[in-house]
């Protein structure tokens, strides 16, 4: 009897023993289901849209196993421009870059190859500076309006105020050259090597007030294209300026007329590069209200850079130095030369 009841209850544990292990492995099995739940493998198109909705599909690889979607990189922030003071001011509408390379020439008055100003598109330009009162002043009004203009400088004047060609320079401003003493490049008396000495002189009496290069920009004076000055010229890659407009601002009696001679001739081309002069009084009382009326009568100023500074001549630049008359070096004490008078 004690065996048969032996026996029976051996079976039913190794019944219920079996039951179990069989409930555990069984794929119905709870606790199968919440140890792993069921998981269907994406293409990896799917998992990366899944991911970055944005990004695009990309050839599946059987042998990559995608955890995460990279974000595409973000675009580089664009420069910002230079916010101007004045929000009605005339601006800059675009800079322009000139390689001077066989010396171009610019201005319909004297060259017709180079038409690269749209309607309604001026240049402003000024000869002569740099010089006390007039060009601070027409520095301030370019300032107020925010625009730009390329100066030719004489190289003399360059020397009497290194400091205001500074601040043309500063201010952004193209600086090139107008030979050394403003001579006439085309006279009858004018030799080669006379021209060479005023152009090359006048860029290194630019370059010492500027302490830095400037443009190989060249504008001859008094408009006077001389065919040797310009072979010249054009070897040592510099770009030669006239004009499409004259202000005739040194002829006028007073601003109103070179803002009325300005205007009637833009209006009637309109376009072109202007030609005045900071070293003109009248000019830089006339400049403030010339810029408003071309604001007003839809014009927009193209600036002018050179791609490559002018290198000037050692030669020149030496000579400039020795002939400029710098005082000796006194030989009194300091004490006869500087005194305290309050401390």
């Amino acid at each position: 009897m004690r065996n048969a009841l032996g026996l029976m209850l051996a079976s039913v544990v190794t019944a219920v023993v079996i039951s179990a292990v069989w409930l555990f492995w069984t794929p119905s099995s709870p606790r199968l289901a919440l140890a792993a739940p069921n998981t269907v493998a994406a293409p990896l198109a799917e998992r990366l849209a899944a991911a970055n909705p944005s990004a695009k599909p990309a050839p599946a690889r059987e042998d990559v196993e995608v955890t995460a979607a990279i974000p595409e990189t973000p675009a580089a922030p664009s420069p910002q421009k230079s916010t101007c003071a004045n929000p009605d001011g005339l601006g800059v509408a675009r800079v322009v870059v000139i390689d001077t390379t066989g010396g171009p020439g610019f201005g319909f008055e004297h060259f017709k190859q180079l038409d690269f100003l749209t309607d309604k598109e001026v240049v402003l330009t000024f000869d002569d500076g740099p010089w006390p009162g007039n060009t601070p002043a027409v520095l301030k009004a370019l300032a107020d309006e925010c625009t730009k203009a390329v100066f030719f400088p004489i190289g003399k004047h360059a020397t009497y105020h290194p400091e205001i060609l500074r601040q043309v320079a500063a201010a952004g401003h193209t600086v090139g050259a107008h030979t050394w003493s403003h001579a006439n490049l085309n006279s009858k008396k004018m030799t080669e090597q006379i021209a060479r000495d005023e152009i090359e002189k006048g860029y290194s009496a630019v370059k010492m007030a500027l302490g830095a290069a400037p443009s190989p920009f060249f504008r001859f004076p008094e408009l006077q294209h001389g065919p040797a000055a310009m072979t010249y010229l054009a070897s040592r890659n510099i770009a030669m300026f006239s004009c499409d407009l004259d202000s005739f601002d040194f002829r006028a009696k007073n601003p109103e007329q070179i803002v009325n001679t300005v205007m009637t001739k833009l209006d009637k081309q309109g376009k072109g590069i202007v030609l005045m002069h900071d070293f003109q009084k009248h000019t830089a009382e006339a400049l403030p209200t010339l810029l408003r009326r071309l604001k007003a009568g839809g014009y927009k100023v193209v600036q002018m850079k050179a791609k490559t500074p002018l290198q000037t001549l050692p030669e020149y630049d030496e000579a400039l130095l020795k002939d400029m008359k710098v005082p000796v070096s006194s030989a009194r004490p300091i004490g006869s030369v500087v005194q305290t008078v309050t401390e």
